[in-house]
């Protein structure tokens, strides 16, 4: 093999390192976006006594990723990562609007809007290109700022689904450990064994065509209505 080979291979192998290593700060809980505040709905879950268990909250997140995350969220993602690389800021608007449209209630809009806008204060200082613009706009999602690094950063399409649904999934674990509670082993349990079933989410995510777009989860938009008005909690959603 030439040393040119040998070369090229070796910058492909660093770039696809680097790109890996900013996919894994941009999923981190310690980005400072204020994920930690909410819980999408699971605070009212437990308040129900729908999720009381290590085994609740297992069947709590797989579901959600398995039907709302992979119907949803992930191909949306794909297509604003698309647009951005276009530079298609009609499409990047259409898909953001797209999915806050699918927001069923007001907490969770509000959480999509809020991290969106947190997301797009801090890139600036972390990529090429001003996204503060995003901050004063109400129409605005996590993913949309998301799917903008992940293009910057070059991350492959589908390991930023796959960062995506980890970190959703890893908030939710969090929130869960704390208001059922849980102890740290079960939920490094629940972990392991909801994320078992990202890989094959994502390859189904990527295959969803535009008009098949979308989902129903009537008892996790339920439960977040009835979180807007309940008497005591802990998280904003």
């Amino acid at each position: 093999m030439s040393p040119t080979i040998i070369t090229i291979i070796t910058v492909i192998a660093m770039t696809d390192a680097v790109a890996a290593l900013r996919l894994w700060q941009l999923i981190s809980p310690a980005l400072p976006v204020g994920a930690y505040a909410y819980s999408a709905g699971l605070e009212a879950a437990v308040e129900q006594g729908l999720v009381a268990s290590e085994e609740d909250l297992a069947g709590w997140t797989e579901g959600q990723i398995r039907h709302a995350l992979a119907g949803l969220d992930l191909p949306v993602l794909a297509r604003l990562m698309g647009a951005w690389e276009r530079e298609d800021t009609a499409a990047v608007r259409h898909w953001t609007g797209f999915l806050l449209a699918c927001r069923e209630t007001s907490e969770l809009r509000a959480e999509d809007v809020h991290l969106g806008r947190a997301l797009a204060r801090l890139l600036p200082d972390l990529i090429e290109g001003d996204t503060r613009a995003w901050d004063q706009n109400d129409d605005v999602t996590w993913a949309t700022l998301f799917a903008r690094a992940a293009v910057n950063w070059e991350i492959p399409v589908r390991d930023a689904a796959a960062g995506y649904v980890w970190a959703w999934l890893e908030n939710q674990v969090a929130a869960g450990v704390k208001l059922i509670p849980l102890g740290q082993t079960a939920g490094q349990r629940v972990l392991a064994r909801v994320s078992g079933a990202i890989p094959q989410v994502v390859r189904e995510s990527m295959r969803v065509e535009d008009e098949d777009i979308g989902f129903g989860a009537p008892g996790v938009a339920l439960l977040s209505a009835m979180h807007e008005t309940q008497y005591s909690r802990l998280f904003r959603s």
